[in-house]
């Protein structure tokens, strides 16, 4: 059983936690782990993680007490698009719909988008078999240098 809900100041500890749980496990042997970690320290700091709750929208997916996963979107563009930087999820609990509650909540909660765009890792098969899943579209693929590591990425799209 779980609920989503609007992310709070009080869950950004857990939030951070879900990040680096999400990201270890799915980046093991796509991304360096010291890239990772770096990565981590600097997207989702203290002061980064206020910033998000400032200037974007986070949805929490919340078990027993406990934050299980997050969607973070930004605000609708006046053209009607939507990037989707994150939906991470603890492992164990991938496969239960959570993701999809995620996903459609910011949806409903998006006044006006007609488009949400995401970059996912061409590795990252988990992540594109769940965008295609919902109905997003290829549609442009790009090397991404992170951090000295180049990453073959997935531009994708999801007509609202």
């Amino acid at each position: 059983m779980f609920f989503i809900r609007s992310m709070q100041d009080t869950d950004i500890t857990q939030v951070q936690q879900v990040a680096k749980i999400s990201w270890n496990n799915t980046y093991k042997g796509i991304i360096p782990p010291k890239i990772q970690e770096d990565f981590l320290k600097a997207a989702y700091n203290q002061e980064m993680m206020k910033k998000r709750l400032e200037r974007s929208i986070i949805f929490v997916a919340e078990s027993e007490n406990k934050i299980i996963g997050f969607a973070n979107f930004s605000p609708v563009r006046k053209e009607g698009q939507v990037e989707l930087s994150a939906i991470y999820l603890c492992p164990e609990y991938q496969g239960q719909g959570i993701g999809t509650s995620l996903l459609h909540q910011g949806i409903k909660s998006l006044k006006g988008a007609k488009e949400i765009f995401i970059n996912v890792e061409k590795e990252n098969k988990i992540g594109q078999t769940f965008y295609k899943a919902k109905g997003f579209k290829i549609i442009s693929e790009f090397d991404d240098n992170f951090d000295g590591h180049i990453l073959k990425t997935l531009r994708m799209v999801l007509a609202i």
